[in-house]
């Protein structure tokens, strides 16, 4: 109890004291070595089990009864046999006494132990192996010694708590210092998918502007070659016209089916907002250089890329995609036509 006491007033729970003492055999020393090992268990302060010696106890007791039994069977044949038996164990209990261990010693330090537990628990600690009985009897400490040994045992304690407090932070400071490089390396792979993706943008709209203004050139090309294409066939055409004047009897009766003007489709085009544009075009031409010019050349501002569709009123006609290769004189727009530009 003295032991349970002591290592109580040290800060140890009564359950971890009882576990201790149990496992080393009752040494203060041996228990408070054994609760500094075994300080981190998660089971130390839980209730000891309960011991199984009760049915051991209870044996040993018959057994002890039967043993005085037979003593008393062996020397109930009279006083004088009594007598000699008493004597003969005074004797035998004398020389066993002489000789009787008292204590377990270590050959390798010298320190002394009463049970077989602190043995073993000496043993795993310090690696020594050579052991012998002993008659010297270990003395239990005074109360200077438990004092020195209370103090040992709290500057183990400190000892102990700093360490794992120095452990803990700076496996705390490790675990920081990896989620701010791990922040680092998001935010850097964030950074470098956004400067990608500008990239990217950026190339889709350097290459939309390109083909834009390629488109824009094919187009003022196209115009421009259909102008020195008009340009040149009204020249030859007035060329002609001043060449036949002079003779009097040439086919003039015969060709009025085939008028110079329609060679031209002459063709208005009303807009949604209403103003009109006349514009003349080559009877030969596709309906879609007539789409072109209109998309270049619109009055209301809208611009060039915007879709739109062509029609006639009379007859009734709106233009698809496959009338777009057709010329203007197979679909009925020459010599004259209104085409109306619808959204």
């Amino acid at each position: 109890m003295a032991a349970l006491q002591t290592l109580m007033e040290m800060g140890f729970s009564e359950n971890a004291v009882k576990k201790s003492l149990a496992v080393t055999g009752g040494g203060v020393e041996q228990a408070m070595e054994w609760l500094l090992a075994h300080s981190e268990d998660p089971g130390i302060n839980d209730p000891p089990a309960e011991p199984a010696g009760a049915v051991a106890v209870g044996t040993s007791g018959g057994g002890g009864a039967c043993a005085a039994e037979a003593t008393e069977g062996a020397t109930g044949g009279g006083g004088e046999g009594k007598a000699d038996a008493a004597e003969a164990t005074k004797e035998a209990s004398g020389e066993d006494g002489q000789d009787e261990a008292k204590s377990i010693k270590c050959d390798d330090c010298g320190k002394l132990f009463k049970t077989s537990e602190e043995v073993e628990f000496h043993a795993v600690k310090s690696g020594h192996t050579n052991f012998s009985e002993s008659t010297e009897e270990k003395k239990p400490l005074s109360e200077e010694e438990k004092l020195q040994k209370k103090r040992e045992l709290e500057e183990k304690i400190k000892l102990r708590r700093k360490e794992r407090e120095e452990k803990e932070a700076k496996e705390a400071l490790e675990r920081e210092k990896k989620r701010i490089q791990m922040g680092q390396q998001i935010t850097e792979r964030k950074r470098i998918m956004q400067e990608n993706e500008m990239k990217r943008l950026a190339e889709e709209r350097r290459k939309e502007k390109q083909e834009d203004k390629l488109a824009r050139q094919r187009v003022k090309e196209q115009i421009e070659r259909d102008r020195q294409a008009r340009r040149e066939k009204d020249l030859r055409g007035s060329q002609g016209a001043a060449a036949p004047e002079p003779k009097p009897q040439s086919a003039p009766a015969a060709q009025p089916a085939q008028k110079k003007d329609y060679a031209q489709a002459r063709l208005q085009i009303r807009f949604p907002s209403g103003t009109p544009l006349v514009q003349e075009f080559k009877a030969k031409e596709p309906l879609s250089a007539v789409r072109l010019w209109i998309s270049l050349n619109r009055p209301d501002g809208v611009p060039p890329e915007t879709p739109f569709n062509l029609s006639t009123t009379f007859p009734r006609k709106i233009f698809d995609d496959e009338d777009m290769d057709k010329p203007l004189e197979v679909l009925g727009l020459v010599p004259t036509a209104v085409l109306m530009v619808s959204k």
